[in-house]
């Protein structure tokens, strides 16, 4: 063991001196999933990374894919995810703030994530281990499909940007931290479950620390009523306490709304068995408005400012509601446009100062913003949006009667749209 300080030794030992799942105490807010899994000394790592261009709420998702892979690798040997440090991406677009290499801790509660698998921030790992990568897997589609459950080391389909040095070491980006490399590298197509995947691992791998880039090529493996897996790692996505707290005030501040008044009152996800859909929300609609590249992608599906508003309206005299929360990614000239219409009514959008966007990072305010829509009394979100999904998911565990969570926006031509299928949670 390192030299170290009395202190510095006390809450090592602390994180991997193993002890009964049932304990609890104050220490394990300082040993990342310390609160159900222990690190074990013979345990492996598995970290992985998504194509570049892929937004914060896909990102996620794919975590979820990971974490139950993980998940059925632990039911053979010992294993840890490592989680990939969040790099600035395009949508975020606060040039004068550093959003490279952010911890998950920024942004999730990373305690909470470990009671579903065990996990360790990147940076955490390379402090306690060299920061050498055993082998790399390269995600990739099979070309030609013809069976579910296809799974082989094959040729690589297009540029990787992995490169091996005069010394056969594999060089590529590694999230830029320059010290990191790879000692083996292969391509690896695949179609299928979860569990194809940790068989492939479990039996043609031996190093300690496993990579897969372009973990998005991974699927979801239960789905329906089979999909409580899939939910045990989503209410593990518990938001950092500082983004909660900011979210809660706006609420309180500008809403009128407060967990106990509207029955969303969050417990420990772990002892929730079922949950009786009870949920009341603030007095108030939440509204996702997606406009931005969104409108070329799925414009048919998306309404103008003023039928949107128009929608809202309506809504609020059903509803005898007089609030409405605003989560855009429009331009401030789409919001007053929006509220304009609506001047007989309250409009809000959660609008931070430069200050709390340098604390919070744009992906902690796009958080705020789900925090605050998923609390509302009703819910309509935009087609196609990963962020309306996000939110959906955020009602479910909330308790939400689903009448007032699966709801979209239509478009200007669409006479009558097709509503979100409900994707209903599974304890």
């Amino acid at each position: 063991m390192p030299s170290c300080s009395l202190l510095l030794c006390l809450l090592y030992l602390s994180c991997i001196i193993p002890r009964n799942h049932g304990d609890t105490g104050p220490e394990e807010e300082h040993c990342t999933g310390r609160t159900k899994y222990d690190i074990k000394e013979n345990a492996r790592f598995l970290l992985y990374d998504v194509n570049p261009g892929e937004g914060f709420n896909l990102r996620r998702d794919v975590y979820m894919r990971v974490a139950n892979l993980v998940h059925h690798l632990n039911e053979r040997e010992p294993w840890v995810l490592v989680l990939p440090p969040w790099v600035r991406m395009w949508h975020w677009k606060s040039r004068d703030v550093d959003q490279d290499r952010l911890k998950w801790s920024e942004f999730f509660d990373v305690g909470s994530l470990g009671k579903h698998v065990p996990v360790i921030e990147l940076g955490d790992y390379i402090k306690k281990r060299a920061p050498i990568i055993d082998e790399v897997y390269h995600l990739q589609g099979v070309v030609d499909v013809t069976d579910w459950d296809t799974i082989m080391i094959d040729r690589c389909q297009r540029d990787t940007r992995f490169q091996q040095d005069a010394q056969g070491k594999w060089r590529h980006w590694y999230f830029g931290i320059e010290e990191i490399y790879a000692e083996k590298f292969n391509c690896l197509s695949f179609f299928g479950q979860l569990s194809l995947m940790a068989t492939f691992l479990a039996e043609n791998t031996t190093g300690k620390l496993i990579f897969l880039p372009r973990a998005e090529n991974l699927l979801h493996g239960e789905y329906g009523e089979h999909s409580s897996l899939f939910w045990k790692a989503r209410r593990s996505m518990m938001y950092a306490k500082p983004l909660r707290d900011a979210g809660d005030r706006f609420r309180r501040e500008h809403l009128g709304s407060d967990d106990v008044t509207d029955n969303t009152v969050l417990r420990d996800w772990t002892t929730v068995k079922s949950q009786p859909r009870q949920a009341v929300g603030g007095a108030y609609i939440a509204v996702h408005l997606r406009r931005g590249d969104h409108l070329h992608v799925r414009g048919r599906e998306l309404p103008s400012i003023k039928e949107a508003a128009k929608h809202v309206k309506k809504l609020l005299k059903k509803l005898a509601l007089d609030k409405v929360f605003v989560a855009t990614d429009g331009t401030e000239e789409e919001y007053q446009e929006f509220r304009n219409y609506l001047k007989k009514h309250q409009v809000h959008q959660f609008q931070p100062t430069r200050q709390e966007v340098g604390i919070y990072k744009d992906g902690g305010v796009a958080i705020i913003d789900q925090w605050i829509a998923c609390h509302a009394r009703y819910f309509i979100g935009s087609s196609g949006s990963t962020v309306s999904f996000r939110i959906r998911e955020d009602r479910e565990i909330l308790g939400f009667e689903q009448s007032t969570t699966f709801n979209r926006f239509c478009g200007d031509e669409e006479s009558d749209c097709e509503q979100p299928a409900h994707w209903t949670i599974v304890y």
